[in-house]
């Protein structure tokens, strides 16, 4: 049975997707609550409890201008340092707070079976989740869209001779405070990823990009020191075994069209309107 949070973000997911496929007719708040069958009021007041923004002012900042001209402003410095979020006045900067630790050839041989894995389903803006972790950090995390059992036969097919534990640890917990934007409350996020030298460097690329911020395929292929391989980029990036945290959402076409995404646009397009609207409202 769905959560009344997921109820509520199907409800909202399917307004974003509403209103940007009719965005040159300019349709009204009337038009974008009876579409998902709630009352203006209601729709206003659920919308603007979760984005902190009117569903106008989100639709915004899903434009291919609004997305064009990040690129245009940020592309050349994207990948410098650090960014500093912005976000709770506290300046902590995302890139320095998650750490990736490739596996070793030993610890995912023979489908995992020197692992040990702990996972829970918790939920987020966006979904529930399903979240995993070895002793080492942050080993897996999806949406759970076919429900619990369907998401927990995903994660073993990655790791078939792990041994399970259904149990909620501190390294999970680090991972869901990510969404309450509170860095005071945030440890050092770890993450024990299973992936070829190649891919773990475009994982940690995508940890640089800022939240509110994007990049292009391209511009990730540049970072990496291969502006050849925005192909295999392009791979890695829909590869990445740890959702929203390894921020792939973030990677748009270079003609500020969103794409797509293997959690799905719809939800792509949620996730980037959410954080321009939370970095904005904070900055």
């Amino acid at each position: 049975m769905e959560t009344q949070s997921e109820l509520d973000f199907k409800r909202i997911a399917e307004a974003i997707n509403y209103l940007k496929l009719n965005y040159k007719d300019q349709p009204t708040l009337e038009d974008a609550a009876e579409h998902v069958n709630l009352s203006p009021f209601h729709f206003q007041r659920m919308f603007k409890d979760w984005a902190g923004v009117t569903p106008k002012q989100f639709l915004q900042y899903l434009s291919a201008e609004h997305a064009k001209a990040i690129l245009k402003n940020r592309q050349a410095s994207l990948f410098d340092t650090a960014f500093e979020t912005g976000l709770s006045g506290t300046g902590r900067l995302h890139d320095l707070f998650i750490k990736v630790e490739g596996m070793t050839p030993g610890e995912y041989k023979n489908g995992g079976e020197q692992l040990h894995i702990n996972y829970s389903f918790a939920e987020s803006p966006f979904g529930t989740m399903l979240i995993a972790s070895t002793t080492k950090g942050i080993c897996y995390m999806a949406f759970a869209d076919e429900g619990e059992s369907g998401a927990f036969e995903k994660l073993q097919s990655q790791f078939p001779n792990a041994a399970y534990h259904r149990f909620v640890d501190q390294l999970q917990q680090n991972a869901i405070f990510i969404f309450t934007q509170d860095w005071s409350k945030l440890n050092e996020i770890k993450l024990h990823l299973k992936g070829t030298d190649f891919q773990i460097k475009v994982w940690e690329a995508l940890l640089k990009i800022p939240m509110g911020g994007l990049t292009t395929y391209s511009g990730i292929a540049d970072e990496v020191n291969n502006a050849k391989a925005s192909r295999a980029v392009g791979s890695a990036v829909g590869s990445n075994p740890v959702a929203f945290l390894i921020p792939c959402h973030r990677v748009i076409k270079a003609t500020g069209e969103i794409g797509q995404y293997h959690w799905g646009s719809e939800r792509k397009n949620a996730m980037i309107g959410w954080e321009a609207s939370k970095t904005l409202i904070n900055a």
